[in-house]
């Protein structure tokens, strides 16, 4: 009987392991058999449509873009694109006496290294710099404003797209001309930054290749502003970047939400406490000399003790706003009573300030 019901328990724990057993395969099976369907990998990825509408990224796309530059709002920078672009228009209507319609596209922030990596070639890119911040800037412009221009330029017929010949470097005749539009742009440019803060834009060169146009260090950030030019059937791109060491000097003003914003200060405030000091009444008091002496001999001070002073009846009084010196000067009467004739003011010293 014992060896019976051995048995049986070792046939049940084996049915139980069996079981068990089946159990994992069937999980085991239904896991690797499971496969993403393309809403979880668009999910996984970031790249589905919900994570496109809204601004901020999911997934390994937000992985990824973690090293992207966030674009510091400056009001005040906005302010001044757009008075740019509308100074270009009509700057660019006497430079080409076309009909040129100029449009800013966005604003936004790059390193500087990825933004000379996505220039697409050939491209003409100028660096100019800006004298009174003592700092850089680069504006490039692209093979398709560059060849629409010279087209213009030379009187090339309208409604024939520009001829664009690849495999050649552009001629002298071609950056001349180029260069002259960018002295145009420059010059608005500077203009348009003249109400916030006075700065020069000066040409400094010409490059065809993106190394040799190095402003700043590659991990630098940088503010990359693209302009779109059109010409009737003509056309092209311009965009400016302007490394944020060259915008440090103004940093504040571009802050600003409108011109000649003050940042911490109130005049109204201002001018109702300096009327309210004025009308501020403080106490003085006249010592004629100090003694130093022991607490003991204090104590044992009576009515009609005598106190002996290093002064004369010609020494000047000392004048104190509690702890403060303020005045010095002679002591005598006025009208029944004792006054005090000012006649040195005593200047405090920088060091008791610190």
């Amino acid at each position: 009987m014992a060896d019976d019901t051995e048995e049986q328990d070792d046939d049940d724990l084996a049915a139980q392991w069996a079981a068990m057993a089946e159990d994992d395969d069937d999980g085991a099976g239904g896991g690797s058999t499971r496969v993403l369907d393309q809403n979880e990998i668009d999910s996984l990825l970031g790249l589905d449509d919900q994570a496109a509408e809204a601004s901020d990224n999911s997934g390994i796309q937000a992985i990824v873009n973690s090293a992207l530059v966030s674009y510091e709002r400056l009001p005040m920078l906005e302010v001044v694109f757009d008075r740019l672009v509308r100074m270009m228009s009509t700057s660019l209507r006497n430079f080409t006496s076309d009909n040129v319609e100029v449009s800013l596209d966005n604003i936004s922030s790059a390193r500087f290294g990825d933004y000379l990596n996505s220039i697409p070639l050939p491209a003409m890119l100028a660096v100019f710099k800006a004298e009174e911040w003592d700092n850089y800037g680069l504006m490039v412009v692209d093979s398709a404003l560059i060849y629409s221009i010279v087209d213009v330029l030379l009187g090339g017929r309208r409604g024939t797209a520009a001829m664009r010949i690849e495999g050649r470097p552009y001629t002298t005749i071609e950056r001349n001309l180029v260069q002259r539009m960018m002295h145009v742009v420059l010059a608005d440019l500077s203009a348009a930054f003249d109400p916030l803060s006075p700065v020069t834009f000066r040409f400094e060169r010409l490059e065809t290749n993106p190394r040799f146009a190095a402003i700043a260090r590659h991990a630098n950030a940088a503010i990359v502003t693209r302009l779109r030019i059109d010409m009737e059937d003509r056309g092209g791109r311009v965009e400016l970047l302007l490394p944020y060491a060259t915008l440090e000097p103004v940093r504040e003003l571009l802050l600003q939400m409108f011109m000649g914003e003050k940042f911490g200060r109130d005049s109204i405030w201002e001018s109702h406490l300096t009327a309210e000091l004025w009308q501020t009444e403080v106490s003085l008091e006249g010592v004629l000399d100090t003694v130093e002496t022991t607490l003991g001999d204090v104590l044992n001070w009576k009515v009609g003790t005598h106190v002996e002073l290093n002064r004369s009846p010609q020494s000047k009084v000392e004048l104190r706003c509690g702890d403060i010196s303020m005045f010095r000067g002679v002591m005598g009467r006025k009208n029944g009573q004792i006054a005090v004739r000012i006649a040195d003011k005593l200047l405090r010293d920088s060091r008791e300030d610190m």
